[in-house]
Parts: structure tokens; C-alpha cells; sequence
């Protein structure tokens, strides 16, 4: 009663006052006080039994808490400040003084919360900025894939079921969530380079000489080249993946012979589900494997050709391989867009 006459003739402060810890915590659940006056002896209770309650509460993290109580030791002073509080106040309190206090916090809160809401504002915009961005990039990507897919006899659905089957081996992998996502986004660009490859080489029916051969693997060198030094993690990824997706695990692939691990995961995943897609594709100089047939060849080259563990993960994945080559089949006309 003492503090509702204290604070019934300030005209900015509507006072609800309870007087218990019971009633204290049913009124808490239900809004959302701007200060509380707690103090420490109530009938039902400790007072830090509430305040340690009330600062579990996410809603009720920053609200301010004035502590009042008759023992001004050191002691109670600490363990009011480690259980949340935010002042303290010694019985008898000065109206004057409470008053301040009470203001002065009130202020404090009614800034907080604007920053809080100019961070979140500013959090958003950051949000939208980076999604528009990112959706600039993918379309970059698609763009950049299209160009190499006009130039390239092996169109069809190859590159939507390369990059779904990349996606589901980096899963199963255990890449994390943005890694796998940025795999599958940038694996369609493994082919870029081959914009730079001439037309009596890239498009001749026949097998190639050995001039012509290297004149093919340098598509390699020519999509890392037009992608390297970007700022963007998605086109350095891209990079990577244009240069050594036709390395081997045993060093033997080109155009640098790397080996191993030495290999980035996003090319090793690369490489195996371009071949596996190839193998079971119809092409102009043959018909298409069995899956069984190309999964026999896949873990002959396991090792070799591929890394084991990207094989592993690769069957791990084949019930979902099998889904997409299901719902992604080759059909006569335009290209499916590919999207995330």
C-alpha cells in the first residue's frame, strides 16, 4: 500500500500491485510489466524465488527489477545482483528517490527496446539484402550452366539430375546444410569451360585424336578460369568444381593429375555423379547402362577413379538416385529449369 501512495500521483506510471509470489507469477504469464518492484518479504515466500523465476522467463529478460529490502549487507546487495536484479533500494525508502529510480530505468528500458527493435529492423533488411543476393547468384549460375548446355550435344536433364544426385551423395556424405546446398547449386557449372571449346572438336560424333583430347580437357582450365576470383562463396565453389571434375582419387585425372583429399569434396562428389549420369544416359556414340551396370563400374573405379568414401555415401543414396532419375527422365524439347 505504502508504494501505490508513493506512485498513484505520478501521471506516467500505472502501478498493479500483487502480494504474493503466487499472484506475482500468474500476472507475469500474462503480461508483460515494464519495471518491477519486488519486495523481499512476502507472505508466501523468498522474494529470489520469484526473481529467479522471472529471469527464466525469455520475455521477461530485460525487464527492469528493483530489489527492496531491509538487510542493505553486502551479501543480500550480491545475491540480489546475481539473481537479476537490476538496482536495489533499502526500507525506509525515500518517495523521491523511487520515483527517480523508477524513471530513470523506465527510460532505459523505452531506449532498449528501440535499439532492439532498430536491430531487428536492420536484421531484416540484412535478411532481404542477402536473400536477393543469393537469388542473383543462383540465377548467375543458371545462366552460366544454360550457356555451356546450348554448346553441349549431352543436354536433356543432365545437369538437373547431376546436381540433385550431388546433393543427395553430400547428404549422405555428412556435409552440412549450406555446403550440400552450395554443391548443388554450383555443380551445374562443371561444364562452363566448354563455351571456349571449337565445334569440330566438342560436337565431332567420332573419337577424338589425341590433339583433339586435349583440346576437350582444357574445357577444365577454361571454366575455372571464367569463374575463379569471384567474391561469392557459390562461384568460387563453382570454380573449384569446373577444374577438378575430371581429377581422379589416384591422381591419374587431368588437367593437374591432384590426388586424394587433396581433391576439393565438391569436385570429388562432382565427378562421380556426372559419370554415374553419363553411364546411364543415352548418347549419340551409346545406349544407356543398367544402373546395376553402372554402380559395377562406379565400385571398380572406387578408389581409382573415385574416392571410396563419396562412393559409400553414393550407395548409401541410391534408393534417392534411383527416385530422381525416375522423376527426372530425358525427353524431347527445352531444358527443366534448374532451381533451389
Amino acid at each position: 500500500m505504502l508504494y501505490d501512495r508513493f506512485l498513484g500521483g505520478v501521471d506516467d506510471i500505472v502501478a498493479v500491485r500483487v502480494g504474493t509470489i503466487a499472484d506475482a507469477v500468474e500476472h507475469a504469464q500474462t503480461y508483460r510489466p515494464d519495471l518491477v518492484l519486488l519486495d523481499m518479504c512476502l507472505p508466501d515466500g523468498d522474494g529470489f524465488d520469484f526473481l529467479r523465476w522471472f529471469r527464466t522467463q525469455r520475455v521477461h529478460a530485460h525487464v527492469p527489477v528493483i530489489v527492496i529490502t531491509h538487510d542493505p549487507t553486502t551479501q543480500t546487495r550480491r545475491r540480489a545482483l546475481v539473481n537479476g536484479a537490476t538496482d536495489f533500494l533499502e526500507k525506509p525508502v525515500d518517495p523521491v528517490e523511487l520515483v527517480c529510480r523508477i524513471h530513470n530505468l523506465l527510460e532505459l528500458g523505452h531506449s532498449r527496446s528501440e535499439l532492439a527493435g532498430k536491430a531487428d529492423w536492420l536484421a531484416s533488411e540484412v535478411q532481404r539484402a542477402t536473400s536477393d543476393i543469393r537469388l542473383r547468384e543462383q540465377e548467375t549460375v543458371y545462366r552460366l550452366s544454360r550457356a555451356a548446355e546450348f554448346r553441349d550435344p549431352e543436354t536433356g536433364m543432365h545437369l538437373v539430375r547431376m546436381a540433385l544426385f550431388c546433393e543427395v551423395i553430400a547428404q549422405a556424405y555428412g556435409a552440412d546444410r549450406d555446403v550440400t546446398e552450395m554443391i548443388f547449386l554450383a555443380a551445374p557449372m562443371h561444364d562452363v569451360g566448354k563455351v571456349g571449346t571449337p565445334d569440330d572438336v566438342l560436337l565431332k560424333p567420332s573419337r577424338h585424336t589425341p590433339e583433339e583430347a586435349y583440346i576437350m580437357r582444357e574445357h577444365a582450365r577454361m571454366g575455372h578460369d571464367i569463374l575463379k576470383n569471384s567474391t561469392s562463396p557459390l562461384l568460387q565453389m563453382a570454380a573449384d568444381i569446373a577444374l577438378t571434375h575430371h581429377e581422379k582419387f589416384d591422381g591419374s585425372g587431368y588437367p593437374y593429375g591432384m590426388a586424394g583429399e587433396t581433391i576439393p569434396l565438391a569436385g570429388r562428389i562432382t565427378a562421380l555423379a556426372d559419370v554415374y549420369d553419363a553411364l546411364t544416359s543415352r548418347r549419340i556414340y551409346k545406349p544407356a547402362w543398367s544402373p546395376q551396370d553402372a554402380l559395377g563400374e562406379i565400385r571398380f573405379g572406387s578408389g581409382i577413379h573415385f574416392d571410396p568414401k563419396v562412393v559409400a555415401a553414393f550407395e548409401e543414396a541410391l534408393p534417392e538416385i534411383a527416385a530422381i532419375r525416375e522423376r527426372h527422365f530425358d525427353t524431347p524439347g527445352p531444358s527443366i529449369v534448374l532451381t533451389a
